[in-house]
């Protein structure tokens, strides 16, 4: 690959919450990104501030039905970075088909893109390839426990089979490859309607609601923050490294404890109440970070405490303007 100065970046879902935050950290090292996102989830104003930097273009396209034809994607890429795909439980049921086609139609496009160009391929995966992991914590070697029929299986089938055609491409045509299982991030850009445990916890904290807790609230989850998890896409992007691996934090708590922090940081009146659980939810997540830590040198920094006030900032500051 090039030096980053010189590094064309093809980057898919560029306008959702952790693409925008990739495409920063890109264009401060010197790259160049264009961006594709069809605003299913996405939304333009996660890269405004970028809209006058001549090393960044967003381009309105779906990655399942092909590459769009555009001046921007006629010279070749070094990188190609698969971001595309709703991520939030709440989408499973909303745009179950949607979420299918990105992780098969669209990872299949992009890889050929990669192929075509001999361009490095990083594909965001997830910690949902484990299920409701039997081994804690989990690392890259477990295979997982994946219900294949269930109501999360569309984004969990979805991203496995990505990984699996990731490894296809890269054993049969050579292609450069990369693949990340991701856990559990949050951070500023978040969608307030995401459905998951911080920007939901978060928004009925400032607005004075109940913050609802699933089941007991004994199952955990490792969060990290954002800036955290862009570190560990970069090294593995500058490393050749192929993965799978593991990047998030060893800071596993209970989604009581989450829910009860954040009402503290937060400052609201708020109280906790417990509503049904919802199917095939895991009960213990966090990643076994050794083989990011041997392989990439990575090394979260930032405590949850500190994440989750830079996030709730930035909440607030956006349900003001609702």
């Amino acid at each position: 690959m090039k030096s980053p100065a010189g590094r064309r970046v093809l980057l898919s879902g560029g306008a959702g919450f952790v693409p925008s935050h990739l495409a920063d950290r890109l264009i401060d090292g010197g790259c160049r990104v264009v961006a594709l996102d069809n605003f299913v989830t996405g939304s333009p104003e996660n890269v405004r501030h970028l809209s006058d930097d001549p090393r960044f273009e967003l381009i309105e396209a779906d990655v399942c039905d092909g590459l769009p034809d555009h001046p921007s994607m006629s010279a070749p890429f070094d990188a190609v970075l698969h971001f595309a795909s709703p991520a939030s439980p709440v989408d499973f049921e909303r745009i179950p088909v949607e979420i299918m086609k990105v992780g098969s139609l669209g990872t299949m496009h992009l890889l050929e893109r990669a192929r075509t160009d001999g361009a490095r391929f990083i594909l965001a995966s997830t910690s949902e390839a484990y299920g409701d992991p039997l081994v804690h914590p989990q690392p890259e070697s477990y295979w997982g426990n994946v219900n294949p029929v269930g109501p999360r299986s569309v984004y969990d089938e979805a991203k496995r089979f990505a990984e699996a055609l990731t490894m296809a491409y890269h054993r049969k045509h050579g292609v450069s490859v990369g693949i990340v299982r991701i856990f559990n991030t949050y951070g500023p850009r978040m969608r307030p309607d995401d459905g998951r445990a911080v920007p939901a916890f978060i928004s009925q904290a400032l607005q004075g609601r109940p913050l609802t807790v699933h089941g007991t609230g004994e199952q955990t989850r490792s969060i990290c923050y954002v800036d955290d998890l862009v570190s560990g896409i970069v090294a593995l992007l500058e490393s050749g490294q192929t993965g799978p691996v593991n990047c998030g934090t060893d800071h596993e708590m209970t989604m009581l404890d989450l829910a009860t922090a954040i009402i503290r940081l937060t400052g609201s009146a708020s109280e906790v109440t417990f509503v049904e659980r919802t199917a095939d939810d895991p009960e213990r997540r966090r990643p076994d970070l050794a083989l990011s830590r041997e392989l990439l040198g990575y090394q979260p920094q930032v405590a949850p405490e500190q994440g989750l006030l830079l996030t709730i900032e930035d909440f607030r500051r956006r349900l003001q303007h609702c």
